[in-house]
């Protein structure tokens, strides 16, 4: 979320106090893990299976063996039994016609519409998977009279199946038709047969294993049998197939138009229990859920991907454009005046021994003239207050008060200021010399109420550390850019921000009603009419976690504060003016950007795995890699825009792999969580005060002469 270095401590966020219940943390992100993105998965496994996408078995090889001369010479119906293998011919001027495949929407109706027309009867060999998809076509079907066979699950060649999707094939569609029509059935036509020679090779050793199991095998007669000699004609259910079946039936040469086994008194269908048709009835609405899942998951991933791509192309689009505009500002139009008033520096600081030196030595160091320095200890259990008291600079002034949080330490503090201007500065954060002079320039403008700084990380070291540093850059940076020029800034962060005094005080000062006291802070100073804008060359440096413990339990809190602001503020979306400009395209943009697409993002990575496994691994790699570009173009642009080296990009694919994860993994369980109205407390990060390595040495500020 965009809710950069609001600072890491113990003590008083929590959610809208008198709203919300007290409650364990959810761990949404466990639910779905465990549960949600396997049962995804396995969704889009048996979706795959049934389009012939896993465990293929799509096209016959050749025979090497012939059809057996009993086979290959007789009749097109095929038993095998005790007395070996036995074939049947439909008697003379006796047709059965016979649909492979289906039921299909659109041909199925229409020839069950002309068989009704002219009395006939027919077969219809069924795949099971478009049987319990179309379970109504199925019932019409044995409703008119007519005869239901097993052209299996899928349509998958049999004698090119594993034994388990042979098995697999046979008794699912066993199970669809016991579910939608109440029969199990003893015909069988196997896929990619035609007239009983082609039952060779391999597809006879399928024969052979179908028969073992009760089935008769129904082929058909070759193409010059003529119907007066009595045959059994195989269509596909197709506009084709319509044709022919209306002009066979006007032949004058045949009787009747019956099933397979009228002509051959034969007994289809075997009885079904009532477990069987639970079972059945079970399928039927796995493969409709299955199938809307499916669907719906495909249009998940377009609006993902389209989402994506959007804000990559906004973030570079307005990121030029803040150029533009700041490239003009410079030349054509300076500063209304330059800004020198002096300035009270804020430092809300709990247990942060490790970093407080260098944070207000940082600041002591600063060219701008005109300090006041208040360190407010709040509570800390540390040498906090002690180290700041040593600094001994008539600017620091350090007040001690229980533990009441951020919130609370600020306005206690706000309280002290003597100058209309406020800087809020996070006691892990080390500030460039010039940094408070540029920050507090835009001020100049009455009507701007606050400004963002630059905050960059300050501890690069390690891969964890790496990555944030790309997201300051190319996440919270950029998004500042767009944010200014669409006059939306969501965030002030706590770690360099600069107010004006009274802009606080018309707001109420900092409110304790959300964990993300920064955000809620920027949101209410639009609503008050304020305008806030970023200010580039005003930089500060940060410490991040270098732990994924630590950087979940920071994110979680920034995300879950961000959603607490949204909702507070939800009412800025019907504002007028600049409230109504920030509501209508900063919260839209947070509620897209930063809660439904990462909502989204388990979607994505499930299509991905999918399609590396399943589908065709060069389009699927393709599509990442061609995505992965984009990324980095955009990244490598937004570096260089922050005067950043380009070698830093060579870490960033790998963030898809447990980064990217972490981050959508906090979005969830941080809207479980408001969902559940659950209470969060603030978790410290530990502190190494490693801010300032980017400035030179580990902590440069601590070798300073005190003044």
């Amino acid at each position: 979320m965009d809710a950069a270095t609001h600072g890491d401590r113990e003590g008083g966020g929590i959610l809208v106090k008198a709203r919300h219940k007290q409650s364990r943390d959810p761990r949404g992100h466990w639910l779905l893990l465990i549960l949600v993105l396997p049962a995804m998965f396995g969704a889009l496994l048996f979706e795959g299976w049934t389009n012939h996408e896993v465990d293929a078995a799509k096209t016959r090889t050749a025979c090497t063996s012939p059809a057996p001369d009993a086979v290959a010479g007789g009749g097109p119906v095929v038993g095998v039994n005790r007395n070996g293998i036995q074939t049947g011919s439909m008697p003379a001027r006796t047709v059965a016609l016979t649909y492979d495949g289906g039921p299909d929407p659109v041909w199925t109706p229409r020839l069950l519409d002309l068989l009704r027309q002219q009395r006939a009867r027919a077969t219809f060999f069924l795949f099971g998977s478009q049987a319990a998809r179309h379970p109504d076509l199925v019932r019409r079907i044995r409703a008119e009279g007519h005869e239901i066979g097993s052209n299996t699950y899928t349509g998958a060649v049999l004698g090119e199946a594993s034994p388990l999707r042979f098995s697999t094939e046979l008794d699912l569609t066993q199970t669809a038709l016991a579910g939608t029509a109440g029969l199990n059935t003893t015909l069988l036509r196997m896929p990619r047969i035609t007239s009983p020679d082609t039952l060779c090779g391999r597809e006879w050793q399928a024969a052979q294993r179908a028969t073992a199991k009760g089935y008769v095998l129904v082929a058909a007669d070759k193409a010059t049998r003529k119907p007066a000699q009595g045959l059994v004609r195989q269509f596909s259910q197709t506009a084709t197939a319509y044709r022919e079946t209306e002009k066979l039936l006007k032949n004058q040469s045949v009787d009747r138009f019956t099933t397979v086994s009228d002509g051959l008194r034969l007994t289809p269908y075997t009885p079904v229990s009532t477990f069987e048709r639970w079972r059945g009835t079970a399928l039927v609405w796995a493969t409709t859920i299955g199938n809307a899942f499916s669907n719906a998951m495909t249009w998940v991933l377009g609006i993902a991907g389209a989402l994506g791509v959007l804000r990559l192309v906004l973030l570079v689009f307005f990121a030029r454009a803040h150029v533009r505009r700041l490239e003009r500002f410079h030349t054509g139009a300076p500063w209304l005046r330059e800004v020198t008033e002096p300035v009270t520096v804020l430092v809300p600081a709990y247990n942060e021994e490790a970093g407080i030196e260098s944070t207000v030595l940082s600041l002591l160091d600063s060219t701008h003239q005109g300090l006041q320095i208040i360190v407010i200890d709040d509570g800390s259990t540390d040498r906090t207050a002690e180290l700041a008291e040593g600094i001994d600079d008539p600017r620091v002034m350090v007040i001690r008060q229980p533990n009441a949080g951020k919130a609370a330490a600020l306005n206690t503090g706000l309280g002290q200021a003597r100058h209309d201007i406020v800087i809020m500065v996070d006691a892990d954060t080390v500030f460039e010399p010039d940094a408070i002079h540029h920050l507090i320039q835009p001020l100049a403008h009455p009507a701007v109420g606050a400004v963002s700084g630059n905050t960059k990380v300050g501890n690069r070291r390690g891969l964890l550390a790496k990555w944030q540093h790309l997201e300051y850059c190319f996440g919270f940076n950029l998004d500042r850019r767009m944010f200014e020029v669409l006059e939306c800034m969501t965030t002030v962060p706590g770690a360099i921000g600069a107010f004006r005094r009274d802009a606080l005080m018309g707001v109420g000062g900092v409110s304790d009603d959300t964990l993300a006291e920064d955000t809620d802070l920027t949101m209410a100073l639009w609503r008050g009419g304020w305008r806030v804008l970023y200010e580039e060359s005003a930089v500060a440096w940060t410490e991040v976690p270098t732990s994924l413990r630590q950087l979940w339990r920071q994110r979680y809190r920034w995300c879950f504060g961000t959603i607490q602001a949204m909702w507070k503020h939800r009412r800025a979306v019907f504002g007028v003016g600049v409230a109504g400009r920030f509501g209508r395209r900063g919260l839209t943009y947070l509620a897209l950007f930063q809660v439904v697409l990462p909502l989204l993002a388990p979607v994505i990575d499930i299509f991905a795995l999918y399609g590396v496994l399943f589908l065709d691994p060069l389009q699927s790699a393709g599509v990442w890699f061609g995505f992965m570009g984009i990324q980095l173009v955009c990244a490598g642009y937004a570096l260089k825009l922050d005067g950043e080296r380009m070698r830093a990009l060579w870490s960033m694919p790998f963030q898809l792999f447990v980064y990217r994860q972490l981050m959508y993994l906090v979005v969830i369980q941080s809207v479980v969580a408001a969902l559940l109205g659950s209470r969060l407390k603030w978790h410290r990060m530990k502190r190494s005060g490693t801010a300032a390595e980017q400035i030179g040495g580990q902590a440069p500020y601590k070798s300073l002469p005190t003044r």
